[in-house]
């Protein structure tokens, strides 16, 4: 009986005093026997995350981990998370790739290798092929297959060729890849153009991810200060589980911040949905709906899933997208971002392409990053509902095709909003797609095309206020539009709002350069022969906009300041234009959080007075 008692009080006092989070420690030189201390630290990040509990900080110090971080366990709340970051001015690098040496020279720049598949354990990204919802090579290709494996020569990837026979041709400027597997064996040929390879740093893909784990619910984990590269992803369409090279695997409460991040597959960092017996058995918009259905019954609410933070990372060469978030990027931040050079070998087609590509992003806030040279910008599809789209910087978007050129700086595709994109600057030849409803525009650059269509008979959700829970389906007729205190440089303009089944709402625009406003707007500022003679420059510092401005955009006519009042609600789910706790919107600062004169605010997402001084760091 005394046992009893003093078993009682003994937890209840460990209760009491919890235990101390710890610090735990990997190196290079460490082992991964060791108890993960500063004196004894861990050679492996995955021996340390099998150790660290919640509160604890995994500190990695220099050098190179190739392996797979797969986190066992994550935190419990968001003061109490388990943090897994690169120690304080150490570069920390870890790759899903290895090293690959004893090349044989076949002929020319030709040379091959013969690796056992022992070598690449259980998966083979050489046999592994890139394929599922909305993938096609849309001829391109002549129906040729992808893989997900990649070689990498001194850091740059080559391109996979569709057969043998192309690798034995005299290399290129882009050299050429062929992978080969059979039952014991993965045999790859490359072009190694110049150079023995067996001299040079040649590296394969080996993993299919680098830092995700395998289950989903591993909640409230950070991931600081990384590099990471070469991953092995799968094709992630929202129907599936979407594997991205660092992912949160459906789960709530991460942070992903100040790492550089590159040369993934296909999807740099997802936000994404789980796996299941369903992966890419989807046809069309009614199918994509049972998903919806799918997802609220395991938990697709506010309580379970996203808030997560993904801020100040650079993110680049993924062939599919940046960020990607099926349902799974729900009231969430993504900030700070600088997200280049995606889809950049080009060798297949699909829908999914785009710097960031979300699904249901609900109550989500897309802030002050910098898309460039991506297919598409930033692309909303379905249910973007109290998204705000603020103070991007996007440029050089877009990509050729058979048919011509495709690609935007934003793509809103089949949302019944409210959704708000406020003081960004768009200047991609085409800036805007807009397959939406319930969507407001406000003091933008906008120096590209706005295409519209006129009508999108698929029926989309649409939901109860800041929440996953649907409440309707509709059909996308075109209209419930606002567009205030832009300003659009042609070939932008809003003529092809002229004809909407839904009402619209235009004013205090400006229009240069030969821009054509719509018959709504009743008082425009027109220009026509006036050219902002729009530059942007890159230098050592940063990105610069260097522009032409005139001040009578401010002095010829008065502004409302954009607020929840102004804007109304949006038609079909019936809510007003707010922030995601509920209080009223007031669009009161510029691009650079400068405050707005709130008695006659300046069009564009510039106030007055910054645009006296030329060229102004944007970037």
């Amino acid at each position: 009986m005394k046992h009893t008692l003093y078993q009682a009080l003994l937890l209840v006092l460990l209760a009491a005093h919890p235990v101390a989070a710890k610090d735990l420690h990997v190196s290079v030189n460490g082992n991964d026997q060791n108890d993960g201390s500063a004196s004894k630290p861990c050679k492996t990040i995955s021996a340390a995350a099998n150790l660290a509990q919640p509160g604890d900080v995994i500190t990695v110090h220099a050098g190179l981990y190739r392996e797979r971080v797969s986190p066992p366990r994550g935190g419990e709340s968001d003061t109490k998370r388990i943090v897994y970051q690169a120690a304080k001015g150490e570069k920390v690098e870890i790759k899903g790739s290895e090293v690959v040496k004893n090349w044989e020279k076949v002929q020319d720049d030709v040379w091959k290798v013969v690796i056992p598949n022992t070598f690449l354990g259980g998966f083979n990204p050489y046999s592994d092929l890139i394929i599922g919802n909305w993938y096609s090579d849309d001829g391109w290709q002549n129906g040729r297959q992808h893989h997900t494996g990649a070689v990498y020569l001194n850091g740059a990837w080559l391109i996979e060729a569709a057969k043998l026979e192309d690798v034995l041709k005299p290399a290129g400027t882009a050299p050429l890849w062929f992978g080969k597997v059979d039952k014991e064996t993965t045999t790859i040929w490359a072009q190694f153009k110049g150079v023995d390879p067996n001299g040079q740093l040649v590296e394969i893909n080996v993993r299919k991810t680098v830092f995700y784990p395998d289950k989903p619910g591993r909640n409230y984990i950070t991931v600081r200060g990384f590099t990471m590269r070469h991953a092995a992803t799968p094709w992630a369409p929202p129907t599936t589980e979407q594997i991205g090279l660092i992912g949160t695997h459906w789960s709530k409460g991460w942070i992903i911040e100040n790492n550089v991040i590159s040369h993934s597959r296909c999807a740099g960092v997802s936000l994404g949905r789980y796996g299941d017996k369903w992966d890419n058995k989807c046809d069309d918009g009614n199918d994509f709906n049972k998903y919806v259905e799918r997802a609220l019954a395991i938990g697709w609410n506010k309580e379970t899933i996203g808030h997560h933070l993904v801020r100040n990372n650079d993110i680049s060469y993924c062939e599919q997208a940046g960020i990607i978030g099926g349902f799974g990027a729900v009231f969430s931040r993504i900030t700070g971002n600088s997200i280049h050079d995606i889809y950049v070998q080009r060798l297949f087609h699909s829908f999914e392409f785009a710097g960031i590509k979300f699904h249901g992003s609900i109550d989500t806030e897309i802030s002050r990053n910098h898309i460039y040279r991506t297919p598409r910008g930033i692309w909303l599809d379905w249910m973007a509902q109290g998204t705000r789209v603020t103070a991007n910087l996007c440029h050089d978007n877009g990509f050729a095709t058979p048919g011509g050129v495709d690609g935007d700086d934003i793509h809103c595709e089949v949302n019944h909003g409210p959704y708000l994109i406020d003081n960004n600057l768009f200047l991609t030849p085409q800036a805007l797609q807009i397959r939406s409803q319930g969507g407001a525009y406000v003091h933008n650059l906008i120096a590209g095309r706005v295409e519209v269509n006129s009508f999108d008979s698929r029926m989309t959700p649409f939901h109860k206020a800041h929440s996953t829970e649907v409440a309707g389906l509709l059909d996308n007729p075109c209209g419930d539009v606002r567009f205030h205190n832009n300003v659009f440089v042609q070939p932008a303009g809003l003529a092809s709002y002229d004809e909407t089944r839904l009402p619209v709402s235009m004013d205090g625009n400006v229009f240069l350069k030969g821009a054509n406003p719509s018959k709504h707007e009743k008082n425009p500022l027109v220009n026509a022969a006036f050219d902002p003679a729009l530059r942007l420059l890159e230098r050592p510092d940063g990105w610069y906009l260097d522009f032409q401005s005139d001040k009578a955009w401010s002095t010829e006519r008065t502004r409302q300041l954009v607020t929840t009042e102004l804007l109304g609600k949006a038609v079909i789910p019936d809510l007003p234009f707010e922030n995601p706790d509920g209080s009223p919107l007031r669009i009161d600062t510029d691009y650079f959080g400068k405050k707005r004169n709130a008695a006659n605010p300046s069009a564009g997402p510039f106030e007055t007075s910054l645009t006296d001084t030329h060229p102004v760091k944007v970037w």
